[in-house]
């Protein structure tokens, strides 16, 4: 057999070319969300659009993203360690052919079964005239979507297997790009003559999105030597390993998506305090977690995205020191900027939100809203990002059922703290960004344990203890920030001195407290600057 040899670059240079493609990805993605709320606000028909999203976009985290990703990129990667280029080929070839017949069988259901799916997802929607049917509307012109964005994940799945990272993470711009463009332009030229609304076309847009993500990217899987021919063999063994995995993986990922289904029910009942159904809950959510993406795809997917085939190329080498080690020092990295982040979006957050969003519709009292909810969510971050990396590295192991397990034992901690929340203490939305972070801290505990065991050790107590400096070195720089923004009033202003301000105080305490993660990255980009001039 020939074995694909090809010198990889290194962790953090890889995750470094993903970061800063993830994040023009979340700045457009932020444009995206600021362009709706401009033309909609916090109205029915904004959350309408966000549910008709939501619905396919489940799907997609359930089977593309999630299921999918977790399963497809450690075997694809053991075929390029171990078997011969034609072999890996092959095995792209059935993958791709399956999704096409299943997940276009699967779109076409969700589009007949959408009533079904908006009752399911949000019945509260009932209780405002018309928000419940243009929702329904809405699901089916987007559930396309899933088809698209499933052939896009299986192409970054093959080239990240291939140490190509920055076009996959540079996609999702094209995704956001394309969407409001050709929304925008079906709402100024085609819309109105053929009598379809402004939420319509963006509907259509998002499709027009998907399309132009997959796009992109297939020159570059064509140039690394993998055109797709349809090939259908059941019985293949990287197909019977990629569906091994995935039983477990689609169990797991429907947990996940049964905690946002839990939220979004609450959200979508919840009454003002004279019990009238309020519109914008499910909007201010969905815009407040819109900011957690931006430091969720800098620090934790493009750490997660690089350590990946690492893992997989490790666990098939069963080089287990390999393995602790990348995992140790993606996990250490990914705290210490996810940390401060976090502190960061509670401090700064009202304002990042009142510059993008508020505009149009949006108001101020939607501002304050969204903002009480990023601070909520903010106090999960790190362990939401490093849920990304510990799950998936369960999967180069052959292991899917331990984060199944997991990810099915969150559900009763989710619906546990979103009631205490919302019906015990009045909480309302807010106490569903909590709910989220008490699940994700829940997670991330759990994983570390089992995989540690499994291990027989992940340095647990090396990393407690950076964590610890990192906490300490964020408070001091939240402490900074909230000064800085009592003093100077006003968005712009407060971001333009609170973020360079924060990074040098928090730079500061932790170098005064040695994280060893700190240096390692100092050094990196010293050496490149060195190398640049």
């Amino acid at each position: 057999m020939t074995k694909q040899t090809q010198s990889p670059p290194g962790l953090l240079q890889s995750a470094g070319i993903v970061s800063a493609a993830v994040a023009t990805s979340r700045v457009t993605g932020l444009m995206r969300e600021s362009v709706l709320s401009a033309l909609f606000g916090a109205s029915a028909s904004l959350d309408a659009f966000i549910l008709g999203y939501r619905i396919p976009n489940l799907a997609r985290d359930l089977f593309a993203d999630g299921a999918l990703s977790a399963a497809f990129v450690p075997t694809f990667s053991r075929y390029l360690a171990t078997k011969s280029k034609e072999e890996a080929r092959e095995l792209s070839n059935i993958v791709a052919t399956l999704l096409m017949m299943i997940v276009g069988g699967l779109c076409c259901l969700g589009m007949l079964a959408s009533p079904l799916f908006v009752e399911l997802f949000a019945s509260g929607f009932h209780a405002v005239p018309g928000k419940f049917d243009l929702a329904v509307d809405l699901v089916r012109i987007m559930f396309p979507f899933l088809l698209l964005v499933a052939l896009a994940a299986q192409a970054q799945g093959i080239l990240n297997s291939c140490h190509q990272f920055g076009v996959p993470a540079v996609s999702s711009s094209l995704f956001n790009i394309g969407s409001i463009a050709t929304g925008l332009a079906l709402g100024r030229w085609l819309g109105p003559r053929i009598g379809l609304s402004a939420v319509h076309c963006m509907a259509f847009g998002v499709v027009a999105g998907g399309a132009a993500q997959l796009a992109f990217q297939l020159p570059w899987v064509w140039r690394a030597g993998f055109h797709w021919n349809p090939r259908l063999v059941m019985q293949h063994e990287g197909v019977r390993q990629i569906l091994r995995l995935m039983g477990p993986a689609v169990i797991g990922g429907a947990s996940v998506q049964v905690n946002v289904l839990i939220n979004t029910m609450f959200a979508a009942g919840l009454r003002d305090a004279s019990g009238h159904a309020m519109n914008g809950p499910v909007t201010w959510l969905n815009c407040a977690f819109r900011f957690m993406q931006l430091p969720i795809g800098i620090f934790g997917i493009s750490l997660a995205s690089a350590a990946l085939p690492r893992l997989a190329r490790s666990a098939a080498q069963q080089d287990t020191a390999g393995f602790r080690d990348t995992l140790q020092q993606s996990l250490t990295t990914m705290m210490l900027l996810t940390i401060p982040a976090s502190v960061g979006l509670a401090v700064l957050g009202r304002s990042m939100i009142a510059l993008v969003y508020q505009h149009g519709k949006f108001l101020a009292f939607d501002t304050q809203q969204t903002a009480m909810a990023l601070a909520c969510y903010a106090l999960g971050l790190a362990s939401y990002a490093s849920v990304r990396l510990l799950a998936p590295a369960f999967y180069t192991l052959g292991d899917a059922k331990t984060p199944m397990l997991v990810s099915m034992a969150s559900v009763l901690v989710n619906a546990a703290v979103s009631y205490a929340t919302v019906e015990g203490f009045g909480l309302g939305h807010t106490g569903l960004a909590l709910s989220l972070s008490a699940v994700s801290i829940f997670n991330s505990i759990a994983l570390l344990a089992f995989l540690s065991r499994k291990l027989g050790g992940i340095g647990a107590r090396e990393l407690a203890l950076n964590c610890a400096k990192s906490l300490a070195a964020s408070a001091v720089m939240g402490v900074a920030c909230q000064a800085l923004i009592t003093a100077v009033p006003g968005a712009i202003p407060s971001l333009l001195l609170g973020i360079p301000l924060g990074a040098l105080v928090y730079y500061a305490v932790a170098s005064m407290l040695g994280i060893p993660e700190l240096d390692r990255i100092q050094s990196k980009v010293a050496a490149r600057f060195a190398k640049a001039i």
